[in-house]
């Protein structure tokens, strides 16, 4: 099941898509006012069925996509997490996860533009597998962890470079620079998020290509050691790291600018299409 968060006429709503890109607008016919509120309620069946017995009615050219979680309590992304991309910057893999936090002004949805911050220049791509927390919970096991995902989807940590070199906050986390979308596919549907393929284009040129079996530390390895200093909310966003590729390490450094088209793909989930424009 793919759902999105999106705005039309009437406001902001969320919705189920078929097979043919048609979709069913759940939460108006549902006492959810959010995908994050329909977690929090165990509600997918609910809307499952809902879904199953309205007729689609409404195509993607008729709203405007939002971040599939458009007010996460928690944005927490991985770093250095996969072994290629690892090597590029450390001579030692990390001993325990590294991870840091973004904002929720930071996200955008599929198809709107992505701000390369008018004081850089060093604007660069990190595609990465993110996971939705539908469960929340504390001191979760790494056992557990797979009952606990409500689904995933595709996220762009766009990351402003020399920034980040003296502050990973500040790098991580301007303003509109982190794509998240185009839906969320239920967890039934991914069993085994270790056998998916990630791939980031710029401008139609592969730059990163990668399985997600190849992180060093796996989703429950992540989720579990997250869930160890803070609980975890239904709704919550984890991003999972970036493999190879990206532009600063690359000669000559490859960054992102104005009019660029930056794609994340992932097989079973689909694709998250934006382009960079100027801050003004």
């Amino acid at each position: 099941m793919k759902i999105i968060s999106f705005r039309d006429k009437k406001g902001e709503s969320f919705g189920i898509v078929d097979g043919n890109g048609r979709i069913v607008d759940v939460g108006r016919k549902s006492p959810y006012s959010s995908i994050r509120d329909a977690l929090k309620a165990d509600a997918l069946e609910e809307l499952a069925k809902i879904a199953a017995d309205e007729v689609p009615t409404t195509g993607m050219g008729d709203i405007e996509l939002l971040p599939v979680i458009p007010n996460p309590d928690k944005i927490i992304c991985a770093g250095l997490n996969y072994k290629d991309h690892a090597e590029q910057f450390t001579d030692e893999m990390p001993e325990n996860v590294t991870l840091f936090s973004r904002l929720n002004n930071t996200l955008v949805a599929h198809g709107d533009p992505i701000i390369r911050p008018q004081i850089s220049s060093n604007f660069d791509f990190e595609g990465e597998l993110a996971l939705i927390i539908g469960k929340g919970g504390r001191h979760i096991t790494e056992v557990d962890v797979l009952s606990h995902i409500a689904g995933y989807t595709c996220f762009l940590d766009g990351s402003v470079r020399d920034y980040q070199r003296h502050s990973l906050t500040a790098g991580k986390n301007f303003y509109r620079t982190g794509p998240l979308g185009p839906w969320m596919v239920t967890a039934d549907e991914i069993p085994d998020p270790t056998k998916l393929v990630l791939t980031t284009r710029l401008n139609n040129k592969v730059v990163q290509k990668c399985s997600t079996g190849l992180m060093i530390y796996s989703i429950p390895e992540i989720v579990s050691y997250i869930s160890d200093f803070t609980p975890l909310e239904p709704g919550d966003v984890i991003a999972t790291g970036t493999p190879a590729g990206v532009g600063n390490v690359r000669s000559p450094k490859l960054f992102m600018k104005a009019g660029d088209i930056i794609e994340v793909e992932i097989t079973e989930i689909g694709k998250l299409s934006n382009t960079v424009i100027d801050e003004q």
